[in-house]
């Protein structure tokens, strides 16, 4: 029983053994294949670790290129930037009159001071050499401003060209206006005045007519020019027009013995615009002669025409005036005229005329063609566009001169004084007074034909004029004053 027992034991620790020596070969076989794995598992990572590591080596690759990039176009820009401003320097500086290729020496001592201390800085990419810069061409508004400039200085050269020769005239006359009057050149009596259609109408009573006296007493007025008129375009002139002349006339020779009363008739000519008298037709004159015959029947003891504008060289107004000398002296009545002005410098009327189509004056020739046909010849010598008084008083004189050496010594010649104060384009009141007037007169009188005895001064006009203007005349022309309430 014990050999079996310990055999049985030898068996079972046999089995034992076995068991246990399986056991470890399968804890072995099982250790060696989880360190397989295990080895496999790590093989595994260390390949994933290098491509995580190729990827990261790609991924800073990528980065530092883009980085790169970045740092490329930020010195690109830098670059543009730089460039711009250099073209904005050299622009001040070619606007400043510096030279544009001059050192910059802070910016070169920027980059030295950034070089020693050591700081990276960006070098550019090497860039070609800078081609010399085209200068900058003008703005469009320096052109605006040149031109304007070129277009200032030609405008005041042609100013100064058409200045010069009125700049002189001006001189001419303020000279013209100095020196003292001949002694003796006042009133010679062949005075005038104009009055006003009121005297003809019915609105002048014979109180009126006595006031009229007693201003015009111990003066040298011996011719009284109503207005009568106008004429109608067609040359005729109804009798309407003036149904108190017959009246007035009475009146005046009455308390004025000696004085003329003559009927003022005028009219504006067609010759700047197609409404107006025209003497170029025949049928006109022949009906301002009827319409002139007409007035020295209701007792005028003359006819003085006033035609405007009437410019210089009309035959067909010569031609008038022969006709009406004619008629006129085949009554025993007077035949007078208002005169334009004269040329103050030779052939003016044409400049005047080609630039204004007005040419307000007379040539000196034709004025003397006038002067020839007619016994009385008055000078509007207001208008005149002067602006200061002694100017004015200068050009009087000068007219007065010019009438005189070619009017006849038949003839009367009357220069006028302006006795209204208007201010318009022509006629400033402040320059044209009666004392300027006067003055001019005598002046002109005094230098040219001091003796002459059909001379006198008309006065325009009865209605607008002050006590100043009166006073003038009689204190610095017709020297006694009248005794006047």
């Amino acid at each position: 029983m014990d050999e079996n027992r310990t055999a049985e034991n030898r068996k079972d620790d046999d089995r034992t053994a076995e068991s246990r020596t399986a056991e470890n070969r399968n804890d072995e076989d099982r250790n060696d294949e989880d360190r397989t794995a295990e080895d496999r598992g790590a093989g595994e990572r260390a390949s994933d670790d290098r491509a995580t590591g190729e990827r990261t080596t790609d991924d800073r690759a990528t980065d530092e290129g883009a980085t790169e990039a970045r740092a490329t176009d930020g010195r690109e820009a830098e670059d543009r930037e730089a460039d711009d401003r250099e073209a904005g320097d050299r622009e001040a500086e070619v606007r400043s009159g510096v030279d544009p290729a001059g050192p910059r020496p802070a910016e070169a001592g920027a980059e030295e001071g950034a070089a020693a201390e050591g700081e990276t800085v960006a070098r550019p990419q090497p860039q070609p050499q800078p081609q010399p810069q085209p200068q900058p061409q003008p703005q469009p508004r320096s052109r605006s401003r040149s031109r304007r400039r070129r277009i200032l200085r030609l405008g005041a050269a042609v100013l100064a060209l058409l200045l010069l020769p009125l700049l002189t005239a001006e001189t001419a006359l303020r000279l013209n206006y100095t020196g003292d009057p001949a002694p003796g050149t006042r009133t010679r009596h062949q005075d005038a005045i104009w009055l006003g259609h009121a005297w003809v109408d019915g609105r002048k009573t014979d109180r009126d007519v006595e006031a009229l006296a007693r201003r015009l007493k111990g003066t040298g007025i011996r011719d009284l020019y109503v207005h009568s008129g106008p004429l109608e375009h067609d040359g005729t002139l109804p009798a309407s027009a003036y149904p108190r002349a017959r009246r007035l006339i009475a009146a005046v020779h009455q308390k004025l013995p000696g004085v003329r009363v003559q009927a003022w008739l005028g009219d504006k000519l067609a010759t700047e615009g197609p409404e107006g008298l025209r003497l170029d037709r025949p049928a006109t004159r022949a009906a301002i002669l009827d319409s002139t015959r007409a007035v020295l029947a209701a007792g005028f003891q003359g006819a003085h025409f006033d035609l405007e504008p009437l410019h210089s060289g009309d035959r067909d107004y010569l031609g008038l005036l022969d006709d009406l000398r004619d008629l006129t002296h085949a009554r025993g009545a007077v035949l007078s005229v208002a005169a334009h002005q004269i040329d103050p410098l030779p052939g003016f009327h044409s400049f005047w005329g080609a630039t204004t189509n007005h040419p307000k004056w007379w040539s000196q020739a034709y004025f003397g063609q006038v002067a020839r046909r007619v016994d009385q010849i008055a000078v509007m010598s207001y208008d005149t566009m002067q602006p200061l008084e002694s100017l004015y008083g200068g050009y009087v004189a000068q007219q007065t001169s010019l009438a005189l050496e070619v009017t006849p010594d038949s003839t009367d010649l009357l220069m006028g004084l302006p006795f209204y104060h208007e201010n318009r384009f022509g006629h400033w009141a402040h320059a044209e007074t009666a004392p300027a007037a006067v003055r001019g007169v005598r002046l002109g009188l005094s230098r040219t034909d001091a003796g002459r005895a059909r001379f006198g001064v008309a006065l325009y006009v009865d209605f607008a004029a002050t006590e100043a203007d009166w006073r003038a005349y009689r204190e610095d022309w017709a020297v006694r004053s009248p005794s006047a309430s």
